[in-house]
């Protein structure tokens, strides 16, 4: 994230201020009132991902090894969440979205996001974007979901399917 430093409108260096409307929470504001920066949380879109009845987890190059999860994103300007979660889908992993239907929207509060989170059913030839390195194919019974965004997405999914999810851990990096 860009640290600003100074008013985008008039240049005058920011501050933080007590908002007006709740005096117990601070807003890097310039000090003329000509802009606030709200820091609110961004939408990011999170596919579970369903490819010849298996789905498909896929471990981030910055991750550590055995760590895999979900196909995630960020909104682009000018697309419904559906256009986004398919082009960050065809983008990270070469896969067609042929049905995308919503799971649910989850808290992410340690990275300040609000996720999206849908169960795509796709088919094509995976070939992973440069920012992935792994995938695994995985049936719906063999998932451990873990307690954070995306793991509770898939959660809920699994018991959409009549499936009990048992939770796994991660460990703290």
């Amino acid at each position: 994230m860009m640290e600003l430093k100074f008013c985008p409108v008039c240049a005058a260096s920011l501050a933080y201020r007590a908002d007006e409307q709740e005096a117990s929470r601070l807003r890097l504001a310039c000090p003329e009132g000509h802009w606030t920066h709200w820091d609110n949380p961004l939408p990011v879109l999170a596919a579970l991902v369903e490819v010849e009845g298996h789905i498909l987890l896929a471990r981030n190059a910055a991750w550590p090894e055995k760590t895999f999860a979900l196909i995630t994103g960020f909104m682009e300007r000018g697309e419904t969440p559906e256009e986004g979660i398919a082009r960050e889908l065809k983008e990270e992993t070469n896969l067609d979205a042929d049905q995308v239907s919503l799971i649910g929207v989850y808290e992410f509060i340690k990275k300040n996001e609000v996720i999206i989170a849908y169960h795509v059913k796709a088919s094509g030839s995976i070939q992973l974007s440069t920012e992935l390195l792994e995938y695994r194919l995985v049936s719906p019974e063999k998932l451990r979901p873990w307690r954070a965004g995306t793991g509770y997405a898939m959660a809920d999914w699994m018991r959409t399917q009549g499936l009990d999810p048992v939770f796994a851990d991660w460990a703290s990096s």
